[in-house]
């Protein structure tokens, strides 16, 4: 698309590392990309912004986040591999949008390519709004040759260049065919054409034109393209279609959302509008500077503009403003609706936030990231690097929203949830490179929880002397002066956190002080303390303590052939399936596993499946550890003491 539009005078290549939108080095290794990436141009007097997303699934929020401030959505479909899982899925983000969708089937060059058979599947996944604009002349290698539907002509290309002929006899009838479906399909969405059609038996030119522009922005119709994009064949046939037929600023589905009173609002996406802008990106990368990605749905900025941040209200200067290319970045002297630009990097502004006029409230809808799947427990490397860590973590996260790292008090353990495997390795690569510091990664420690399961009472005399002042307290037996109440609840407090079974947090009990002893000299605080807690744990193994672990909820997507396998692996892990549904082409499986049990499940679903199958989880509750588990954890736990005690 650059190439054609003129902003490079070169294709490149992914194998040669020269696209402008992998411009990362571990993009330029893995030959995949990582991140959003912004591009633009300009065709047939409009400009085009336009998006690289990721496919891989650990970076799909990269996607979403994309989707979510777009006007329309390309899905780009192998001839051979056809529909693949992240290709569903964020299809399925863009209809969460409400987005105009094209597909464009890729690669026809390859020697198996099979449109008819591809576009066979597409609408079994996608429904039959998925209607072909064109067909393939003569697939396969050497392919250069499409037919336009709508013009009934033919192009063939030439080192990326099309010349405009017939169409070839040996596809005149299957041509006449699909467009005879397409000119229907059309003529279904509109009354008004529905008559014309049946009164005259045809549509004109421009009512075809018209109709298939009205039907895709309603969602009624996703149009398919076919091409080569490494030898630029079809591609101009796309720019064309996305010029003609797509939505302008001013009709993106962006513009209307309910805000957080559920009151419907509809902003006008015009130049001349009060400001509505979301972030949707930021950038913080040596080879394009500190940069706040946005989408301008209404209004206009320019540097030097006070807008107001209404997400945390604060106010912003604009500063400069540029259109990117991958990392080439142009600067420019404004921005308004539709457009997608850079800007250098605000102070107090982050991902999700609206920038409106100053003076105003109005808050556009933010972007839902999914939940992270795989959890790590990290340190430092070196001694006294924590600080590092913080601040290189805090940064990523300003970048990429789609993981977290937080402190879990009860199992004592800095944690990382990152979207997968390989997502883990960016974050982890990118600390050493930018941020100079190395992290330890080990499994994360179950927060486990303990308590009881009956009543006992317990009594603890704490009693020292060495000479001098001594120690005394007794938890029942006489009066507890009211001063040492503090301290003995303190006692109990104190041991809540680290119980005596296994030094889980304690959860779920009462306990009740009735009686106890002091001295008149040697009895103080730490005393009464010290004896709370050794008589709340003597009470505590008297009473059928329990252990309780955490239980998830899966929802899992596979393909039906992999179902078996699933489930199977499932009931290995101590997973209860509590229901399924189907999905067009896929089967949710709906589970309960506890959470030691489900350690990278993502990579072992992926595994499993091909790489086909997904999954989202989130805690459910807590439930009782099984008697011959109990053991185990106890015994790890011991060891784990012992391990920090060294």
């Amino acid at each position: 698309m650059l190439f054609n539009m003129g902003v490079v005078n070169r294709l490149g290549r992914i194998d040669d590392g020269t696209t402008t939108s992998d411009y990362d080095s571990a993009e330029i290794e893995r030959q995949i990309s990582l991140k959003v990436s912004l591009l633009n141009g300009q065709w047939q007097d409009h400009r085009l912004n336009l998006m690289d997303t990721p496919g891989y699934a650990d970076f799909i929020s990269e996607a979403k986040a994309a989707l979510r401030v777009s006007d329309a959505a390309v899905a780009v479909v192998d001839s051979v591999a056809g529909v693949e899982i992240g290709t569903e899925r964020t299809w399925n983000f863009a209809a969460e949008y409400n987005l105009p969708r094209v597909l464009f089937i890729n690669k026809m060059d390859r020697a198996d390519a099979d449109a008819d058979q591809i576009l066979e599947m597409v609408q079994e996944r996608f429904g039959r709004q998925v209607v072909p604009l064109q067909v393939a002349v003569n697939p396969g290698e050497g392919f250069n040759q499409i037919v336009d539907l709508i013009t009934m002509k033919a192009y063939a290309y030439q080192d990326g260049k099309a010349t405009e002929g017939d169409v070839p006899d040996e596809v005149q009838g299957r041509a006449e065919e699909l467009r005879e479906q397409l000119v229907e399909s059309i003529a279904e969405t509109d009354e008004a054409l529905m008559e014309k059609y049946f009164s005259e038996g045809e549509l004109t030119a421009e009512d075809i034109v018209a109709g298939l522009r009205q039907a895709m922005l309603r969602l009624e119709i996703f149009p398919v393209f076919l091409g080569d994009a490494y030898n630029n064949v079809g591609i101009d046939r796309l720019l064309d279609a996305l010029v003609q037929y797509g939505p302008s600023p001013a009709e993106s589905a962006g513009l209307r959302f309910q805000n957080g009173e559920e009151q419907e609002v509809e902003l006008e996406g015009a130049a001349t509008a009060s400001l509505a802008a979301l972030v949707f990106k930021t950038l913080a990368e040596h080879h394009v500077g500190e940069l706040t990605l946005l989408r301008l749905f209404s209004g206009a900025i320019k540097p030097g503009d006070e807008v107001a941040n209404s997400s945390n209200r604060n106010t912003e200067r604009i500063g400069q403003i540029y259109h990117l290319n991958g990392n080439r970045r142009v600067e420019v002297e404004s921005a308004e609706a539709g457009d997608i630009v850079a800007l250098v990097k605000l102070k107090n502004t982050h991902t999700t936030n609206t920038l409106c006029a100053k003076g105003e409230s109005l808050q556009l809808p933010g972007i839902v990231f999914p939940e992270p799947l795989i959890r790590v427990a990290i340190q430092a490397k070196e001694q006294g690097g924590e600080d590092r860590v913080s601040t290189g973590i805090a940064q990523l996260h300003e970048e990429d929203p789609s993981f977290v790292m937080k402190y879990d008090g009860e199992v004592r353990q800095t944690i990382l949830l990152t979207q997968g495997e390989l997502h883990l390795e960016i974050i982890v690569s990118r600390l050493k490179e930018r941020f100079g510091v190395e992290i330890d990664m080990e499994v994360p420690r179950i927060p486990y929880r303990e308590t009881i399961r009956g009543n006992a009472d317990a009594q603890y005399r704490h009693k020292k002397q060495s000479g001098g002042r001594g120690q005394f307290g007794e938890v029942v037996g006489g009066n507890i002066p009211s001063n040492f109440i503090p301290a003995v609840e303190k006692g109990i407090v104190e041991t809540l956190s680290q119980g005596p079974v296994a030094g889980y947090q304690v959860i779920d009990v009462a306990a009740t002080v009735y009686d106890g002893k002091h001295h008149p000299v040697d009895s103080d605080e730490v005393s009464f303390k010290l004896a709370s807690a050794h008589a709340f744990r003597d009470a505590f193994l008297k009473a059928k303590p329990i252990l309780l672990e955490p239980i998830y909820h899966l929802e899992i997507t596979v393909p039906e052939e992999f179902m078996g396998d699933v489930m199977g692996d499932l009931s290995s892990r101590r997973g209860r399936i509590s229901g399924m549904d189907t999905a067009g082409h896929f089967q949710v499986i709906h589970a309960e596993a506890p959470l030691a049990e489900i350690n990278r499940y993502a990579t072992l679903l992926r595994s499993m499946t091909q790489g086909k199958g997904f999954h989202a989880q989130r805690f459910d509750r807590y439930e009782d550890v099984p008697g011959d588990i109990v053991a185990k954890i106890i015994e790890d736990s011991q060891k784990n003491k012992g391990r920090e005690a060294a």
